[in-house]
């Protein structure tokens, strides 16, 4: 079945690059995420099931890849916005709802890869696929940041090949080298920890770039600033789940050796310098786009911290990541109509957005309440959960850090979003058009379903996260 779906959305997008009609191109991605829906439906209700060699719905896979359809429909939507009021030709729309669905499919791929080797393959083939995206626009600052991303994460993503490289070498002396994930722990049980650690300090230090954590957390912030408000969304999405899914996936394989302690200093150490350092960032930053960037970066570390806690810290590191998910899809998606707005991304230059764009500003409100883990934010649940994990697993001293940053993260973003909201800014331009309240409410729904999923969490999702963490120690 899934050999099925890459022919088939592969061809999509191959044929959609090639149209240069704007019915047959609205036909093509409708059937695209009508096969992407089928397979994600087809996923859940085959679980554990490998249909090749290199790919199986395992939990963890499924859960982001429901995650991964369900932005891919709001996505695709706000970029026919996003396109139409640039008036970009036909041929440049044409190649970018290619590279996106190019990019949603190899991004389900690096989910559903069983085979160490097979998810770094995907996980490079995200990197070229996305820098289509982000050199959109074709300006010098988009060419700029195109090749920053491509070269950081290359160079990580080359770290990573270094650490698979060295992983072959000390397991050859077992019977067989076998690189799938459920392979790998048995035979990793026979090298010795000094080989371990290095092993996976270089694994780890790769995935870091596409995750956004310390201390590869630079790949994405350029990315962000002159992509496409919808690509944004993607990268600090489900592109950031890819590196996610990559670490914790690295993680599980070396739970059950001897450098486990050692493994979760590592991670607590990448967690909590990326708070410091998006914390410190947050407190100067001005424009709008860096600012989000910065924030996931943020939640990328309490994710990394979460999964080091360990116990109910693993539950809740996947939970934070499909909640930040919506979160922070909604944000850059609000982002594209505020910049419309008031033609700028700088924050000191815009102001009474709830004069300007009455259902937008709300938006800003709920994001504020939601983005911060304020209640009744489902990320107040796990952050909650993750804090809990530390407390228990006596790491107080990192507790306390984590809370301390957060709190300036907290007090920076509710400054400049009341900034926004509120301030009596004069002399501001024009609006472009007045908005239209329809473009809102896709981010009602993602952030109604944040806080649903706080609240009242399917048990469905529950179990699928059980699944996915049932291995762990």
């Amino acid at each position: 079945m899934f050999g099925y779906y890459l022919i088939i959305a592969f061809f999509v997008g191959i044929v959609s690059m090639l149209n240069r009609n704007r019915v047959v191109r609205i036909l093509l991605l409708g059937l695209f995420l009508a096969i992407q829906t089928a397979i994600t439906i087809y996923a859940y209700f085959h679980l554990n099931e490998s249909n090749t060699i290199y790919f199986k719905f395992d939990a963890l896979g499924v859960i982001f890849m429901c995650v991964l359809t369900l932005l891919s429909y709001t996505t695709i939507y706000h970029s026919f916005i996003y396109l139409q009021h640039r008036k970009d030709s036909s041929r440049s729309q044409s190649i970018y709802f290619a590279a996106l669905i190019i990019l949603i499919i190899v991004m389900t791929c690096a989910y559903l890869a069983s085979h160490l080797g097979i998810m770094w393959v995907f996980i490079e083939l995200t990197t070229l696929s996305v820098a289509v995206l982000i050199y959109h626009e074709r300006t010098p600052l988009s060419l700029e940041a195109t090749w920053k991303y491509v070269f950081i994460c290359s160079i990580g993503i080359t770290i990573t090949f270094i650490g698979i490289i060295l992983l072959s070498i000390a397991i050859q002396e077992t019977e067989i080298t076998n690189f799938s994930f459920k392979a790998i722990p048995d035979q990793l049980l026979h090298v010795s920890a000094s080989w371990l650690k290095m092993i996976f300090l270089f694994m780890i230090v790769g995935f870091c770039t596409k995750m956004g954590l310390f201390p590869m957390h630079t790949a994405a912030i350029d990315a962000h600033t002159v992509a496409p408000p919808p690509i944004s969304a993607f990268i600090s999405t489900t592109l950031m789940n890819v590196g996610f899914i990559s670490i914790f996936r690295t993680y599980s394989m070396f739970a059950h050796t001897s450098i486990l302690p050692w493994m979760n200093m590592i991670l607590f150490l990448c967690g909590l310098i990326s708070i410091i350092v998006s914390a410190a960032y947050l407190l100067k930053v001005n424009h709008l786009k860096r600012m989000s960037a910065y924030s996931s970066i943020e939640h990328m570390g309490i994710a990394a911290i979460g999964i080091a806690s360990g116990g109910i810290g693993y539950f809740a590191a996947i939970f934070h990541m499909i909640l930040h998910s919506l979160v922070k899809a909604s944000v850059f998606y609000q982002i594209d109509q505020f910049h419309r707005n008031f033609r700028t991304y700088m924050i000191n230059e815009t102001g009474n957005y709830f004069k300007r764009n009455l259902p937008g500003a709300m938006v800003f409100l709920l994001l504020l309440i939601a983005i911060t883990a304020m209640p009744p934010s489902g990320l107040f649940v796990t952050e909650f959960w993750i804090f809990k994990a530390l407390f228990t697993s006596g790491h107080f001293f990192i507790l306390v850090l984590a809370l301390f940053f957060l709190s300036i993260a907290m007090y920076s973003l509710a400054k400049n979003f009341l900034y926004i909201l509120f301030n009596q800014t004069k002399n501001l331009l024009p609006a472009e058009e007045k908005p239209n309240p329809t473009e809102t409410y896709s981010q009602y729904i993602l952030l109604a379903l944040v806080v649903y999923l706080g609240i009242n969490p399917p048990a469905g999702m529950i179990n699928l996260i059980k699944d996915a963490v049932i291995n762990l120690p």
